[in-house]
């Protein structure tokens, strides 16, 4: 199997992160698990506010510390996918959100990437003195289904989250 691993982002990345965003926007795609990088059209102002949302001291007010990943291969040092870990949960993320939000980039879903690079978050949420992640998904994603399930998750129950207007399962992880 190629060469899958995990980094934060740097601004060595800025030009890659910024085709990441794009593509989504051009195949109008869900960009779960970003921290918001549909909203920032300068990839560096969005590191930035990756740093501002990794502290506690610098936190927004209601926010949780995050630590977000790329999902990168070695083989082109591309960017497959980003995975964003949330350290602890509050009301809404305990309803809606959950510990972990990822997404793999439009042209290389359906090859197991989102599988592995949850695999491969799991022991830094355990790090994190976490003994167990909670995951959502919308209820027709059957590949967030299928990468949740494969990696432990135990299907809690569903939600309603009505600002979005979406129906959730929620699944817990062990670690």
């Amino acid at each position: 199997m190629e060469e899958l691993y995990l980094m934060e982002p740097t601004e060595e990345y800025l030009e890659q992160i910024t085709e990441y965003r794009d593509e989504f926007l051009n195949a109008d795609s869900s960009m779960d698990g970003t921290s918001a990088l549909r909203l920032f059209e300068d990839a560096k102002e969005w590191l930035d506010h990756l740093k501002e949302y990794s502290d506690e001291k610098t936190i927004p007010e209601g926010k949780v510390p995050s630590t977000l990943f790329l999902f990168m291969r070695k083989s082109d040092d591309r960017i497959l996918g980003m995975i964003d870990i949330r350290h602890r949960l509050n009301d809404y993320l305990l309803n809606y959100g959950g510990n972990i939000g990822y997404s793999i980039r439009p042209s290389e879903r359906q090859k197991g990437y989102a599988k592995e690079m949850l695999r491969q978050t799991l022991p830094f949420c355990k790090s994190l003195g976490l003994d167990k992640v909670l995951i959502t998904c919308n209820d027709y994603n059957e590949g967030s289904r299928k990468t949740i399930l494969a990696n432990g998750g135990v299907f809690e129950n569903t939600s309603f989250e009505p600002d979005e207007q979406m129906t959730l399962e929620r699944y817990w992880i062990k670690l």
